[in-house]
């Protein structure tokens, strides 16, 4: 063993040991600290011409996490390692082994941002369709599903949702949001229709514990998001959907679909209750199809 990785190993053994005793961290945690710190020090013995502790720079820790993503690491794997870095760094200055933190001012890797399935108006159509409206508890389900997809609403939005948050004149409904933030959100022609049917057969889910809550399960409490999203999947395995799906399946379809219908996204973001309009950008994917209809519409210069 080199003399550079015997210092490196007596320095993480002395850092294990004020994660373990002075900071009292988990064991879980520190042998996660500690792996993705051995593969720091190896990439530093490795391709470093400054390899001692002492010696360590920004330069270093970016380097080494270009190395994890030319590797095909992760952002989750390569966040996790900043942050065993971070604290390494901060237990090296503490120390007085370097005299500024190497990780000082390297940006956390951001997470790759998934996009769920996007089910098409065909698809939507057959999955309420699928909905057996011979009981108020069908009636109850096919509003559950029109609200989601045609008012945009998280599921936490609509559970909480109380009779009073449906403004029929305006044909409107009042959404409490993350952060406790009300927005008001226009409701389609066929959402005002099976809520009012939904309304009409309400009564017989009504017990003394129901209050203002909108949606009611058989005992007359407020539904729950799992109830909702039994709900969702039991329409989209009827409907023969094999597709993952939840009830953020339906708000994404419908902010997708109002992007592909020239809806300003500036008008998404008010209607979804995003705070920042990078989040809303997530839904602005627009499929093969839909583009090809874009360019074959552009007029030719001849």
């Amino acid at each position: 063993m080199s003399h550079k990785r015997e210092e490196w190993n007596r320095l993480l053994a002395r850092w294990e040991s004020h994660l373990r005793i002075e900071r009292g961290l988990s064991a879980h945690t520190v042998d996660s600290y500690l792996s993705d710190a051995r593969i720091f020090a190896c990439h530093i013995c490795d391709h470093s011409d400054h390899t001692s502790p002492s010696q360590l720079g920004r330069e270093d820790v970016e380097s080494f996490l270009v190395a994890m993503l030319e590797g095909g690491s992760a952002p989750s794997s390569q966040a996790r390692a900043l942050a065993a870095l971070r604290s390494l760094s901060e237990w090296l200055v503490e120390n007085e082994i370097v005299a500024s933190a190497p990780t000082e001012g390297v940006l956390t890797p951001k997470k790759r941002r998934t996009l769920p399935d996007t089910l098409s108006t065909a698809e939507i159509d057959q999955m309420l369709s699928t909905i057996d409206l011979s009981s108020a508890a069908g009636h109850r389900d096919r509003a559950i599903v029109e609200m989601l997809y045609s008012c945009g609403l998280r599921v936490s939005e609509l559970t909480g949702l109380n009779l009073s948050d449906i403004y029929w004149k305006e044909e409107i409904v009042r959404v409490t949001g993350k952060g406790n933030k009300s927005r008001y959100v226009p409701m389609s022609p066929e959402s005002r229709r099976q809520l009012k049917l939904y309304l009409a057969t309400r009564g017989g889910f009504v017990s003394e514990k129901s209050g203002e809550a909108l949606f009611l399960n058989q005992a007359g409490g407020r539904l729950t998001r799992m109830s909702i999203f039994n709900i969702v999947d039991r329409s989209a395995r009827a409907a023969g959907i094999e597709k993952s799906i939840s009830p953020h399946t339906l708000r994404h379809s419908f902010a997708t679909h109002l992007l592909q219908g020239g809806a300003d996204i500036r008008q998404v973001q008010e209607m979804l209750g995003h705070a920042s309009i990078s989040t809303t950008e997530i839904y602005t994917h627009l499929d093969t199809r839909h583009l090809r209809r874009v360019v074959n519409s552009l007029p030719l210069e001849k």
